[in-house]
């Protein structure tokens, strides 16, 4: 399919870019050095072999790749199949809203993982037999080495510009807006998008209003009518243990400490490592209702009351389809001095342990152990919060 021009800037490798971009990726330095500091066994060699065959494997394996789906299948599937198997209890999928497997849906999802959130959905929608994957929305902060915007293109990733000035901001969102409505009505491929820029680090998901107003950009017709012809269907995530709590505590005591604060680029590609790497226990994703249904009930709202309302929609539908867990129970008791007998003794004890263990784990000269607590107490706590709200 010819891409338009106009799109080189942020598209995936397209499938006749594609040994080209491998063969660039194959001779970075920086990438082999990456895939050779992967914990043993991640590409399915034996513990015993040397990691130095990783480049030469790779080389072997994508050399049978003729389309990025076919990358996914051979390359990063099994990769994260076994992260999976190492690093989860479970991770399922629930998939019943979804009549037309063959259709293209943009999921609009709450954000827990920079990395895997949508690498764990293109695993399991393969798994449950959906003929592709995703192409995935990343933003161009995350892209700290030219070797990460090569491998995350060829796997189906198109970028999102950040940082800019106002009119660039403006160009750039009509940009994207048209790349995912191309997307899904030329190239007939799934969409996933975070429902907002950057994690909600305290667990308390929230739509972006102005995440709805760029979809919009693109496309024909309403508001609602360029909404349809996304396919816009919520989706939401549910981790028992997230990887990088103590990181987002330890961040949020560095804000209170010093509100110009920011990140640095090595504070996300430590996310990153450490989101991908560490335990999450229980995993379970719930494709919602496509929003085509809400669009068709709610066809008289007026103008200005169409972006709050779509966003409470996909918030509730998010909200009221999460997984929980006795670690999401427990911290809101230990927060509210309740007791929901939702769990056991053993698994609150295990819990106040954990959270213990977390609070160690913050590298500051100054930690807050009583305001740290507070917010890894209330990243599990949200979710029953938000839960809950949708049942009153």
């Amino acid at each position: 399919m010819q891409v338009p021009s106009r799109f080189d800037t942020i598209r995936p490798v397209e499938p006749e870019e594609l040994q080209q971009a491998l063969s660039t990726l194959l001779a970075d330095s920086q990438f082999i050095s990456a895939l050779n500091a992967m914990p043993e066994n991640l590409l399915g060699a034996s513990e015993s072999e040397d990691k130095g065959n990783f480049a030469a494997m790779l080389t072997q394996m994508v050399t049978k790749c003729h389309t990025n789906l076919d990358f996914q299948k051979v390359f990063v599937y099994p990769l994260i199949k076994t992260l999976v198997q190492k690093l989860t209890t479970s991770c399922t999928i629930n998939t019943e809203a979804i009549a037309d497997k063959s259709a293209p849906h943009t999921f609009v999802s709450n954000h827990r993982d920079i990395v895997l959130d949508s690498a764990l959905l293109a695993m399991l929608l393969i798994d449950a037999g959906f003929p592709d994957t995703v192409e995935i929305a990343i933003g161009d902060n995350l892209l700290a080495y030219p070797w990460i915007e090569q491998l995350v293109r060829v796997n189906k990733a198109f970028i999102v510009r950040r940082g800019l000035g106002l009119r660039e901001t403006l160009e750039a969102s009509r940009l994207l807006s048209e790349y995912m409505h191309f997307a899904i009505a030329q190239k007939h491929q799934n969409i996933w998008i975070a429902q907002r820029e950057g994690r909600a680090k305290d667990s308390n998901d929230r739509t972006q209003e102005a995440l709805l107003k760029m979809m919009c950009m693109g496309g024909t017709g309403t508001p609602a009518d360029r909404i349809r012809e996304l396919r816009l269907t919520p989706l939401a995530i549910s981790y028992e243990y997230d990887p990088c709590d103590y990181l987002k505590a330890k961040e949020f005591q560095l804000k209170r400490d010093n509100p110009d604060y920011k990140k640095s680029r090595q504070d996300d590609l430590d996310n990153m490592r450490i989101g991908i790497f560490g335990y999450k226990g229980r995993v379970h994703y719930h494709i919602c209702s496509p929003t085509h249904q809400w669009l068709d009930s709610n066809k008289n709202l007026p103008k200005a009351d169409f972006f709050p309302a779509l966003a409470h929609h996909i918030d509730r539908e998010i909200h009221s389809h999460y997984s929980l867990f006795p670690s999401n129970f427990v911290a809101l008791d230990l927060l509210e001095g309740t007791h929901c007998g939702r769990y056991t003794d053993e698994e609150r004890t295990r819990f106040e342990q954990y959270v213990e263990n977390r609070i160690a784990l913050v590298d500051l000269p100054n930690p807050d152990v009583a305001f740290l607590k507070e917010r890894i107490l209330t990243m599990y706590a949200n979710p029953v919060r938000n839960y809950l709200a949708t049942r009153s």
